[in-house]
């Protein structure tokens, strides 16, 4: 019996202080599908701050605010042994000028292949899955979306360089990204234009200007698969980190084209928590 309390309360405390070994601002963000990464793009990094004898999880919420359109985005992870991590990310496109609104839920899962951010030579890199189903689906059909629910699967390089630039840190990410995804998914998959998978190319660039502060750009290739003028993604984020239990992040973000719609362009505004 006592060995079992013991047993107990060392995995409770574990739990507890789960993170505390990773230098604050490795963990990264949560991106808009749920993954941990910046606000765009997934990274290798893992959402928490968990070694490889630790547990974390986090949540976060998210508002995009368009020209027609605004997206609201809520959604949690957990990150295991800093080996893997699951996530869920719940969105909700409201169509302001038209009225009506448009949801789906994105499951995630990412593994750690390789290295670390800061430690390896080489840079870290992770293979993840993003598992979209829509459920208002009459938007997608309306615009010829061959399919209401779909899977990307992606391989991110991160890579942290210690005072490269002027003393400062730079993080740079590259992800490759098979996708039939119309806007997220929102518009659902494929269209009339193709219905295979296609690799999508998405970057992020940063500084650390120190611990808490940091600031850079994305970008995220996207396909025209309804022939509606789908644009690449573009946004330039400054991030907040005061401690590893919360991190906020303001960007400017231009998705250009969204269902004919040009200019859609605005502001990104994200808050994140670490629950252990």
């Amino acid at each position: 019996m006592k060995k079992l309390i013991s047993s107990t309360l060392i995995f409770c405390t574990s739990l507890a202080w789960a993170g505390d070994g990773k230098l604050i601002g490795t963990a990264g963000l949560n991106q808009l599908e749920g993954s941990g990464g910046g606000g765009i793009v997934p990274w290798a990094t893992l959402s928490g701050y968990d070694t490889r004898d630790e547990i974390s999880a986090n949540a976060f919420i998210t508002q995009v605010n368009l020209e027609d359109y605004r997206l609201n985005v809520l959604g949690a992870s957990v990150s295991l042994y800093d080996r893997a991590e699951f996530s869920v990310a719940r969105h909700v496109f409201d169509l302001t000028t038209l009225g009506g609104e448009i949801a789906q839920t994105v499951y995630g899962a990412k593994f750690k292949l390789y290295g670390d951010v800061i430690y390896s030579d080489w840079p870290q890199l992770s293979a993840g899955v993003q598992y979209k189903d829509l459920e208002d689906t009459a938007v997608a059909n309306l615009v010829g979306s061959k399919d209401t629910s779909g899977t990307d699967v992606y391989l991110a390089a991160t890579k942290v360089h210690l005072g490269a630039v002027g003393g400062y840190n730079l993080v740079w990410n590259l992800t490759g990204r098979l996708t039939k995804a119309n806007q997220l998914g929102l518009l659902g998959f494929g269209g009339p234009q193709n219905s295979d998978y296609e690799l999508m190319l998405e970057g992020s660039l940063g500084l650390l200007f120190s611990r808490h502060f940091a600031a850079g750009v994305e970008y995220r290739q996207k396909p025209d698969n309804l022939d509606l003028g789908e644009d690449d993604w573009i946004d330039v984020f400054v991030t907040y980190i005061p401690s590893k239990k919360v991190n906020f992040t303001l960007a400017w973000a231009d998705l250009g084209s969204i269902a004919g719609a040009t200019g859609q362009k605005g502001l990104y505004f994200s808050v994140g928590g670490q629950l252990w």
